[in-house]
């Protein structure tokens, strides 16, 4: 690890947080622009401590900076000083991802149920178009309850249906109705050659590393006189054979059989299923090439095994039951968690995703989480009308940036889907929050290497490294990604709307990317396929369009303020 990136260097230091002293701050409104004031405290300290242990991290992302010299939310500061005695309206959030663990004891209380509906009679009781959707609906399962597997990602799917059509083709034997999608098929061919030599050197390098752990545990097992290898045994090894230390320091450093079982599955899933032209993994019986064709799917939304985490997490970072003596503790409470299957393992199809908007937004969702992301989107249009729907319906989108260490203004109608627009400083409407991450390091090293970032594509940072929260069953564990910091915006959103209601869904969105710490640091730019020589040092601001980090306790602040001033206007 390069030596700038281990110290975490800080360079400058300087948020603006409520204490004394005045900052102004905007928060836009669909109609109209509001100006009020944040107070703003002293300097953080030239002070950064790079090595936590992980009980110290369980709940990072809700200290004080102030306090903790972590970049948390405040999210607790603003629960003991502004929320204590405020009434609270409860807020339905909807989580589109894969299965979720309804049944988690830090989530069961906060699952939506949809009232309408009563329970496996077979009826669609409410006319919503879905039977027995009491707790969601899986758009990726068929009628008879089956639930699909993996996927293709889309570059897959586009080259698989386009190639014999268009293999060897040049665009100027395409008709001009057809030449978007050519040159969207073309770029996928590419990019699927790209990927496959990619695992192709890494399915090399596994089996080479493979070998090795196989050989070194084979010498431990000899060296102990035993069949089975402990992590507490090999520790207590002690050997003068040099080749037994080595094996040894092998096992320790996490080269051995058992933890190389996840990169295995990763490089079988690229092969046979993500990257395989050949495999179809739709079972739903629908066209996804048709978005009225809309009777499919069932109402099982629980993951079919423990592997499949990524909805519980970000259900858990949102909302798991805060103060009970388990687990993490969730941004907000008065939440009610809607789970909508509709994320695989492989990418999305754009079709489920935009009915999974409708479905969030036609059953009461005021916000709606988006922890997933792709990079082709050959029915984007479905999508941006789905969204445009809930801008219509004053519902906020909350949404991962991605995890690339790209920099989305570079790449117009290539940047990651879903989103609101591919022109770079256009958006299609004012209900869609883009979100970056950071980890709980306060210095040069604070911005998450793999987050996307862009001065006018991201809107603003928050925690996204070492969250800790619910997995399935019953257990919780620390995960990183854009689609941990994402829940954690959808949890402060989700918190405003609860206290003040009357605002709007743009304007709890201008109120969060305004009212953040704008910390004056330079940070390590991410970069595509990790650093290259030397890191670019860069100021932290220049990363999104608020040039901020979340913090819960202005944003109640704002809120106020906003909601005072839209009381007296009426």
């Amino acid at each position: 690890m390069n030596k700038l990136r281990l110290l975490g260097l800080t360079l400058a230091a300087g948020l603006t947080l409520a204490s004394c002293g005045t900052t102004k701050n905007t928060a836009k409104t669909a109609k109209e622009n509001v100006v009020t004031e944040i107070k703003k405290p002293e300097p953080l300290p030239q002070k950064f401590v790079s090595v936590y242990k992980d009980d110290d991290l369980k709940n990072w992302q809700h200290t004080n900076p102030f306090d903790s010299h972590m970049p948390g939310m405040s999210t607790e500061k603003a629960y003991k000083e502004l929320l204590k005695d405020k009434p609270a309206k409860t807020v339905i959030v909807a989580v589109i991802d894969a299965g979720m663990d309804i049944n988690h004891p830090d989530l069961k209380d906060i699952i939506w149920t949809n009232k309408g509906e009563i329970p496996d009679n077979g009826i669609d009781d409410d006319n919503n178009g879905y039977v027995d959707d009491v707790h969601g609906w899986n758009f990726l399962g068929a009628k008879d309850g089956k639930m699909a597997g993996p996927e293709q990602l889309e570059l897959t799917r586009i080259v698989a249906k386009y190639r014999n059509r268009w293999k060897n083709k040049t665009i100027d034997s395409i008709g001009p109705e057809d030449r978007a999608m050519f040159k969207m098929y073309q770029r996928a061919e590419k990019d699927l050659a790209k990927k496959l030599e990619h695992v192709k050197a890494l399915r090399n390098r596994y089996n080479q590393v493979s070998a090795m752990a196989e050989n070194a545990e084979k010498a431990l097992k000899k060296a102990l006189g035993t069949d089975k290898l402990t992590k507490e045994a090999v520790k207590k090894l002690k050997t003068d054979d040099p080749m037994v230390k080595q094996a040894k320091q092998m096992y320790l450093a996490g080269l051995n059989s058992e933890a190389l079982k996840g990169f295995k599955n990763y490089l079988e899933g690229q092969e046979k299923y993500n990257l395989n032209v050949n495999f179809n993994g739709r079972i739903q019986g629908d066209d996804p090439d048709n978005i009225n064709d809309r009777n499919y799917g069932n109402n099982n939304v629980i993951p079919p095994n423990a592997d499949e985490l990524h909805a519980t997490h970000v259900a858990g970072i949102i909302a798991q039951i805060r103060h009970n003596g388990i687990g993490g503790d969730g941004v907000a409470d008065h939440v009610l968690i809607m789970p909508i299957r509709a994320v695989p393992d492989g990418d999305e199809y754009d079709k489920d995703i935009a009915l999974a908007f409708r479905y969030a937004v036609d059953n009461g969702a005021k916000v709606i989480n988006t922890s997933f992301g792709k990079y082709y989107s050959p029915h984007k249009d479905w999508v941006w009308d789905a969204i445009k729907y809930a801008a219509d319906h004053d519902v906020l989108i909350v949404n991962a940036a991605g995890n690339d260490g790209k920099d989305m203004d570079k790449y117009g109608a290539n940047m990651s889907y879903p989103n609101d627009g591919d022109v770079k400083g256009k958006e299609i409407t004012d209900n869609f929050l883009n979100v970056g991450a950071i980890g709980p390091n306060y210095g040069a090293d604070m911005v998450a290497p793999f987050s996307n970032y862009g001065k006018e594509t991201v809107d603003v940072f928050s925690p996204g490294v070492k969250i800790y929260a619910t997995v399935p069953f019953s257990k919780y564990k620390f995960l990183r990604g854009t689609s941990m910091a994402s829940p954690d915006v959808a949890g402060v959103a989700a918190l405003i709307r609860s206290r003040y209601p009357e605002l709007s869904a743009s304007e709890v969105k201008h109120i969060i990317m305004d009212s953040g710490l704008s910390p004056q640091i330079m940070v390590i730019k991410p970069e595509e396929d990790d650093y290259k020589g030397d890191p670019k040092l860069v100021k932290f601001d220049t990363l999104s369009k608020s040039g901020k980090m979340v913090n819960v306790y202005n944003a109640i602040l704002l809120a106020d303020e906003l909601s005072k001033q839209k009381q007296k206007k009426q």
